[in-house]
């Protein structure tokens, strides 16, 4: 009985685990490359991944603050201009715009769509 109920808890949380990492939240706007290309000019563009991902390759104009230093560095993020991230296939971006709306509260937050993997436009190496 008591294996039965621990293997629901378990079954519960990875459903959970897998549904948070796959699925946008509400406030998070999934954008394709096309959609992303109109506004990022317009807006803050932050590249979440790690520095050496950065310096392989990233999209022209954006600023580098990984997910593993989104929370010390979350002042630099303002809250009067629209967010555009991206990360390598999205689901570190997804991550980051959680952090942003629940510390900063700012809900112009956008993402793109597949990441960086998929990317077409000018990149900067």
């Amino acid at each position: 009985m008591i294996t039965w109920i621990l293997w629901g808890i378990l079954t519960a949380v990875l459903v959970f685990m897998i549904v948070r990492r796959f699925v946008n939240p509400k406030f998070l706007t999934e954008l394709n490359e096309s959609e992303f290309k109109k506004g990022y000019r317009k807006a803050q563009l932050i590249d979440v991944r790690e520095p050496r991902e950065f310096n392989g390759g990233h999209i022209l104009g954006a600023r580098n603050i990984p997910l593993s230093q989104l929370k010390q560095r979350i002042n630099e993020i303002r809250q009067d201009q629209p967010v555009y991230l991206y990360c390598q296939s999205g689901g570190r971006s997804r991550q980051a715009a959680r952090i942003i709306k629940k510390q900063r509260g700012t809900d112009n937050i956008f993402h793109l769509k597949k990441g960086f993997k998929k990317w077409t436009g000018k990149i900067k190496k």
